[in-house]
C-alpha cells in the first residue's frame, strides 16, 4: 500500500510537515501550524518560495524584512471568506504571532527569485461555483496560473456540499508533456464539517498499479504523486481542501480518466 494518507501528529504545533524527501518526490512541500494565542513561530524560506495561507484566525506576520499587520478573519473555513495569504520568496525569513488560536498553512516548492513578496487577498480572490449538479463545489483560486504570483507554486481552496463530489470527473496531471499535460505534484489538506465525519478520496492510475481509496477525517493531508484523484463527500458532510501543487513547469494541464472522458466531453 502506498504511504499516500498523512495524519497529523497531534493537536498542537506544527502538525503536518511534509517535505519532497519525505513524500519522495522533487517539488511539494506542505506544512501546518496550530498555534495557540500568543504563540510564536518563525522559520527561513531557504531555496524554496512559500504561501502562508491563513487557513483560520489572526496571526501578526512579519517576512522578507517587512511588517505585513495582523492577517487573517476567518475563525472557520466553512465561513467560505477569501482567505488572507502572504507570498514569501526564497532567500527569505518569515515570522508569526498569533492573535487568537489560529491555523497557518505554510506551501512551497522551489524558487527561482522571480517574484518579490506580496499580500495575496482576501481582495483579489473571489469565491467561484464550478461543476454541474452533484459535481458542483466553490472555488478560492489563491495562486493559480493566471495569477503571476509564483515561480512554481500552484494554490487553490474547495469546498465540496455534502453529497457532492470535485476534483471529477477524474483527473490526471503526471506526464511533462506541456501543452497536451503536466507534471504536478499535488497534496490536499482536507477538512470537514461537522468535524466528526469522514470523505472519500481515490488515487488510481490508468494501468491500476496505484489504486488506493482513502476514508479521510478531518485535517488529513493525502499525497497524490501520480494518477487521478477525485474526492466524495458524504451525504451531511461538507468537505473542505487546501491544494497545493507545483512541477516543473507553472501550468495545469489535465487528461480525464478515459472512463468519465465522456462527462467531461458532455459537460464541457
Amino acid at each position: 500500500m502506498a504511504d499516500l494518507q498523512r495524519k497529523p501528529c497531534g493537536t498542537h504545533g506544527k502538525v503536518h510537515d511534509i517535505t519532497p524527501e519525505s513524500a519522495g518526490w522533487r517539488y511539494v512541500g506542505f506544512a501546518l501550524h496550530r498555534l495557540r494565542a500568543g504563540e510564536r513561530i518563525a522559520e527561513a524560506t531557504g531555496d524554496r518560495e512559500v504561501i502562508l495561507v491563513m487557513v483560520e484566525g489572526k496571526a501578526a506576520i512579519q517576512g522578507a524584512e517587512r511588517d505585513w499587520g495582523v492577517l487573517g478573519d476567518r475563525m472557520s473555513v466553512f465561513e467560505k471568506t477569501p482567505p488572507h495569504c502572504l507570498y514569501m520568496p526564497n532567500g527569505t525569513d518569515w515570522a508569526a504571532v498569533a492573535e487568537t488560536e489560529c491555523v497557518i498553512a505554510v506551501c512551497s516548492a522551489p524558487g527561482k527569485g522571480g517574484h518579490e513578496a506580496r499580500r495575496i487577498g482576501p481582495d483579489g480572490i473571489t469565491l467561484t461555483e464550478r461543476g454541474k449538479g452533484t459535481n458542483t463545489r466553490h472555488i478560492n483560486n489563491i495562486a493559480m496560473e493566471n495569477e503571476d504570483y509564483a515561480d512554481s507554486l500552484l494554490v487553490t481552496e474547495v469546498f465540496t456540499p455534502a453529497g457532492h463530489w470535485s476534483s471529477y470527473p477524474s483527473h490526471r496531471h503526471d506526464e511533462d508533456d506541456y501543452p497536451r499535460i503536466t507534471y504536478l505534484e499535488e497534496t490536499y489538506y482536507h477538512r470537514l464539517n461537522p468535524a466528526n465525519g469522514f470523505g472519500i478520496q481515490r488515487v488510481y492510475t490508468d494501468d491500476g498499479q496505484l489504486d488506493e481509496t482513502m476514508a479521510v477525517a478531518d485535517g488529513d493531508v493525502v499525497l497524490v504523486p501520480r494518477g487521478h484523484h477525485p474526492c466524495g463527500a458524504p451525504y451531511g458532510f461538507e468537505m473542505y481542501y487546501l491544494n497545493v501543487m507545483a512541477g516543473p513547469l507553472r501550468k495545469w494541464r489535465f487528461l480525464p480518466a478515459p472512463e468519465v472522458k465522456w462527462i467531461m466531453d458532455r459537460d464541457a
